[in-house]
């Protein structure tokens, strides 16, 4: 049997691909403004759907996540760290000497 040959993989980017112009983020939109995903269908047509995020919602970052799988583990971190923190005191008017 006769061995395919394997393609060679270039490391090197061709010479048509310019990034020297790119900005990064500029199609960044951040997730609380909202966003919008179309669903093409079976059929040909397209649904287009909007989604946005409610209050209280919070995004965590990869490393944190690790951490905290879930909003319950979260919620008792966050628990912990508010039965830490002072009680709030209540602000009472200065008086001028004078």
């Amino acid at each position: 049997m006769k061995k395919t040959s394997k393609p060679k993989i270039l490391r090197e980017m061709r010479a048509k691909y310019d990034f020297s112009k790119a900005v990064r983020g500029k199609a960044h939109k951040p997730l609380h403004q909202g966003y919008t995903v179309t669903v093409l269908n079976a059929d040909g047509t397209s649904t287009v759907e909007n989604y946005k995020l409610e209050r209280g919602v919070v995004v965590l970052q990869p490393e944190v996540l690790e951490y905290f799988p879930d909003s319950e583990s979260v919620n008792a971190a966050l628990r912990g760290l508010i039965a830490l923190l002072p009680e709030k005191r209540k602000a009472t008017p200065k008086s001028r000497a004078g």
